[in-house]
């Protein structure tokens, strides 16, 4: 059966300190699995990245690895999956973006951050209409969306740019999203 969407998700190199982050990557990724979803992730093995792609990967799924040259080694690119090595980050986002139809945001830091941010301006600036979706089980990415907020309120941001995020409670709820979002075209 042929893969029917393909999921971007952004999240930790690490684990963080709240072992619930790393439970929903692992259920996360075995989701994808179950739901013939692919995944498309940073192509670390480490932290809760290498937790959604060992689940996914080992449930069946189908993975797509893409990680920079330079982090093969600190990320532990998870070669057991296929794994593509470009030349820097900017190349691995530009990637991420093209084979998504949709992005999940899990926990994570700056990198996380920084790669939400860049899919969430493209966005804005109408590069892409691809939903972004930040599974938020439990309240992780409160100070981001308060942040959104006071940006719209000042006047920095757009205040259709709060359109551009969904936020899922759980699993099911971002699945429901994931499922709503159109396809990309065949190329």
């Amino acid at each position: 059966m042929a893969t029917s969407k393909s999921v971007c998700v952004f999240c930790g190199s690490s684990d963080g300190r709240d072992p619930v982050h790393r439970d929903l990557a692992q259920a996360f990724g075995a989701v994808l699995a179950r739901e013939n979803l692919r995944l498309v992730y940073g192509g670390g093995r480490i932290g809760l990245m290498g937790a959604v792609a060992v689940a996914c990967f080992e449930a069946g799924g189908d993975v797509l690895g893409i990680i920079p040259e330079f982090l093969t080694q600190r990320e532990v690119m998870y070669d057991e999956a296929p794994t593509v090595v470009v030349p820097n980050l900017h190349e691995r986002k530009r990637r991420m973006a093209e084979e998504a139809d949709v992005f999940v945001v899990l926990p994570g830091g700056v990198g996380t951050l920084e790669e939400t941010v860049d899919v969430l301006s493209w966005a804005q600036l109408g590069l892409h209409a691809k939903p972004i979706i930040f599974l938020d089980t439990d309240g992780y990415w409160d100070p981001f969306f308060a942040l959104l907020d006071h940006q719209i309120e000042q006047g920095f941001t757009p205040a259709f740019a709060r359109d551009l995020v969904a936020r899922a409670d759980d699993i099911d709820d971002a699945l429901a999203r994931v499922f709503a979002a159109p396809a990309r075209a065949a190329e």
